[in-house]
């Protein structure tokens, strides 16, 4: 039965006893999140319409805090995000992101569970919505993202997630520049990433937690080649 547990920054996570595995880092599930795809991907893409796709929904957490900096920033994101087991939303309530994160914006956070899956919605003016239930490893779509969140179960515990294939496949999916973040920074990853054709950062990670994390970015020269 996946229980929740309280991470070092006050946040908490989930821990699933089946994968033995926790859906956010146990040194800080909000300093990791924010850190890895809000300043490390998100603040790096200078585009005012985004188009993200996040592998992974989970929690909503990303999901969350990237809605926020929409809000803030007043861009305009186009956020897909594909999930292959969506969590019970009285189990989310629990995790209490919104009052820890932002009370005043707690009814959107979980607006974002509530809306229906695989149909677009505007859930503000700023911040649209694609909840895609289903299996990545199997997704295809003709869209093209300016970023995308890789937030799949680390290699070990979820190892069709972390192929040549599927990254080959997102390279193909990217725009020109487009980035993609994640905290997994096994040199085996690197390479696969690579070899699809992104050029590889090797980069702090966040506080107190994992020493490194990957950004990839695909190049426009390269992106150019598979337009």
């Amino acid at each position: 039965m996946i229980r929740i547990e309280q991470t070092a920054d006050g946040s908490h996570t989930l821990f699933v006893p089946e994968l033995n595995e926790h859906y956010h880092s146990i040194k800080g599930a909000l300093t990791e999140s924010e850190h890895i795809f809000i300043r490390t991907a998100l603040r790096h893409c200078l585009l005012h319409d985004i188009q993200i796709l996040e592998i992974g929904f989970g929690t909503g957490l990303n999901a969350f805090l990237t809605l926020l900096e929409a809000e803030k920033t007043q861009r305009k994101i186009y956020y897909t995000t594909i999930e292959r087991y969506p969590l019970d939303i009285e189990l989310v309530k629990k995790l209490h992101y919104p009052e820890l994160i932002s009370p005043a914006h707690a009814e959107l956070f979980y607006k974002l569970h509530e809306t229906e899956w695989d149909v677009p919605q505007a859930v503000t003016s700023h911040f649209t919505l694609l909840k895609i239930k289903g299996d990545f490893t199997h997704f295809t779509t003709e869209e093209k993202y300016d970023v995308v969140y890789y937030d799949a179960f680390a290699p070990e515990k979820q190892p069709e997630m972390w192929s040549q294939t599927l990254f080959d496949k997102l390279f193909n999916r990217m725009n020109p520049d487009g980035i993609l973040t994640t905290y997994c920074a096994k040199g085996a990853v690197r390479r696969m990433l690579q070899t699809s054709g992104f050029h590889v950062e090797r980069l702090q990670g966040p506080p107190g937690g994992k020493r490194e994390i990957l950004r990839a970015t695909a190049a426009k020269l390269q992106a150019d080649k598979n337009i």
